[in-house]
């Protein structure tokens, strides 16, 4: 049986969906505070996060109704998501679903810092697909790369989450980060060129 996979307008909204979701609630939480009914207390991020939850577990949802299966990151990414949020909406406290990103960001690091350790570059296991022809010793630059782009994010999170308001957080969450991940994974292009096996 041919393996199902998420074609490429379902991926976005799986990858991305959530974010946009938390991007609009955050702008329009008032409005969503008082269509559900909660107090004008609770700050626009907390029930921002609230939908980003939401808008997760449906991500989870359409990637198993769609593909029978859900990516290993995905769970990890929901789980943490779940957690913080959690606690983001107990203690009305958006320092939690901050620290989330600063702790995805240094876990993905740490896992790829671990495969090179152990020389597997575990990146090569997930994106070997999209890549066949990139060497051994460009699965090794390239996850060493992205492990260092994860430490950099993490870092740059710690810093910006105390010194921005929750909206200029959430402006730097969404877009900020977004954008970086974007220009980042295209400055990789010289490297993947570069250690592709010639076609035989």
């Amino acid at each position: 049986m041919a393996k199902r996979t998420l074609s490429t307008p379902v991926k976005l909204a799986v990858d991305f969906g959530p974010l946009l979701v938390f991007f609009a609630a955050n702008a329009r939480g008032h409005w969503l505070g008082q269509l559900f009914g909660v107090g004008p207390q609770v700050k626009d991020i907390v029930i921002a996060t609230g939908a980003f939850m939401a808008a997760t577990a449906l991500a989870m949802l359409v990637s198993f109704v769609v593909t029978r299966r859900i990516p290993p990151m995905l769970i990890l990414t929901g789980t943490i998501v779940a957690i913080f949020g959690g606690a983001t909406l107990y203690f009305q406290d958006a320092t939690f679903l901050k620290l989330k990103a600063t702790l995805i960001y240094a876990m993905f690091a740490g896992i790829l810092l671990f495969g090179l350790a152990t020389r597997r570059p575990y990146l090569k296991f997930v994106l070997h697909d999209a890549f066949p022809a990139l060497t051994d010793e460009g699965w090794t630059k390239l996850t060493r790369n992205w492990a260092l782009f994860f430490i950099a994010l993490a870092c740059t999170n710690e810093v910006v989450r105390r010194l921005l308001t929750d909206d200029q957080y959430v402006t730097f969450k969404v877009w900020g980060v977004t954008i970086a991940t974007f220009l980042f994974a295209m400055s990789q292009a010289p490297l993947l060129m570069k250690h592709a096996d010639e076609p035989k």
